[in-house]
């Protein structure tokens, strides 16, 4: 099996480093990029510049950790990438090197593994916790690199990252020369950063940003549909449980059922009738069991063959003409592709601008034989819908107290 790169995945290579953030779109190739690397520069192998020729033996070989969510590993989607490279987690293939993929839940079993590579997949290192201590720990004892799709949110998430390089001894090293933290607050609140050039200056360092002119069109379609606006009202102005006949006592509970009054409108069922006849197969992402129950019993009564990947199943995508395949945002917004379709469906918004850029990821693909890839954003004019498509829009995530206090 040969190793060819697109010239963004070669400029890449050249360009990485122990302690690089790679970055690359969803679908930019940044699992291939990256095992390049390792065999590469940092293994001294050799891998031939045309599709013919035999891999060359590595010379300085390194165990390889990958370190990805427990989808892309129980999927074994790491375990395709490395066919190539004649590289298996099946260490008895191997030749003198040993190979480990496992999620980030794992992490603290690698803490004490010195003088390997790691590639840390899908960025988990934003903020505080166990996960970024043994990041730092794991960090400083091996070279590594860390792949990732979209860019921090704030300064602070990339604080693993720049300590994990040594611009700054801790945490607190780096709030003291770049944090100014709220007065009068119950608990520590950024007010703003400063030092921002240099901030700048340290993130390009170590960014390699892969560029490249993608053949795929995005056409991005809001889809208005409509809501109850009297149960609406019943719901977020008297705080009422129009399903339970009981007083809501929550904001979370209150977001929950105002967004299930505005997503269970026939309208959203009736659009998606509708786009089936544009689009024979689709691929539909959700947030709520009740909008899954609504969809199969859509399918069912459209006759289309209808598969769902979720946290109750994990089905396959139908091997027929015409399907509808259902996928929980949470459970599927990453670490599978589909080219076998160009058209998607956000029933639901989610509130994570990641999360909803991830889902868009599924179908624009590198080896995608389409051009023209469609995506159906449906939402309402009900207040909720408005609040949380400007937050996407802003590129933030949608913030439940927040929305409340406006």
């Amino acid at each position: 099996m040969s190793i060819s790169l697109y010239k963004h995945q070669k400029d890449a290579v050249e360009k990485l480093r122990s302690g690089s953030i790679l970055r690359g779109g969803v679908g930019s190739g940044k699992s291939r990029t990256a095992l390049v690397y390792y065999y590469t520069k940092e293994c001294g192998g050799y891998i031939p510049n045309r599709e013919s020729g035999k891999i060359g033996i590595m010379k300085n070989p390194k165990d390889l950790y990958i370190i990805t969510t427990a989808r892309k590993r129980d999927k074994l989607e790491w375990e395709e990438e490395l066919i190539p490279f004649l590289l298996s987690t099946n260490n008895k293939l191997n030749l003198g090197v040993k190979v480990v993929v496992d999620s980030w839940n794992n992490i603290k079993k690698y803490r004490n593994v010195k003088g390997a590579f790691f590639i840390f997949d899908e960025q988990k290192v934003g903020g505080s916790g166990v996960w970024v201590n043994m990041f730092l720990r794991i960090c400083k004892l091996n070279n590594w690199i860390l792949l990732s799709a979209v860019p921090g949110d704030s300064w602070k998430d990339y604080i693993p990252v720049f300590v994990a390089n040594g611009f700054y001894k801790n945490r607190t090293e780096f709030n003291k020369q770049h944090v100014v933290f709220a007065r009068f607050t119950k608990w520590p609140k950024i007010e703003r950063y400063i030092g921002i050039a240099r901030l700048v200056r340290l993130r390009e360092q170590i960014t390699v940003n892969m560029y490249f002119k993608k053949k795929t069109v995005m056409h991005n379609k809001t889809v208005i549909t409509d809501y109850n606006k009297e149960i609406f009202k019943r719901v977020m102005k008297d705080r009422w449980n129009v399903y339970d006949g009981k007083p809501i006592k929550d904001i979370s509970k209150l977001c929950y059922l105002m967004r299930r009054v505005v997503n269970t409108d026939q309208s959203r069922l009736k659009a998606v009738e509708d786009l089936s006849k544009k689009h024979s197969r689709l691929i539909i992402f959700y947030n709520f069991d009740y909008e899954l129950e609504l969809l199969l019993t859509l399918g069912e009564r459209l006759d289309i063959p209808t598969r769902q990947w979720n946290g109750h199943k994990h089905e396959e995508i139908p091997e027929t003409e015409s399907w509808f395949y259902l996928v929980q945002y949470f459970a599927g917004a990453e670490a599978w592709n589909c080219i076998e379709t160009n058209a998607m469906i956000f029933y639901s918004q989610n509130y994570s601008y990641k999360t909803t850029i991830q889902a868009a990821g599924r179908i624009d693909r590198l080896n995608t034989p389409f051009v023209d890839l469609y995506y159906y954003y449906f939402r309402s004019t009900a207040p909720i819908d408005l609040a949380i498509q400007k937050a996407l829009r802003n590129k933030k995530t949608f913030n439940e107290n927040s929305f409340f206090k406006n």
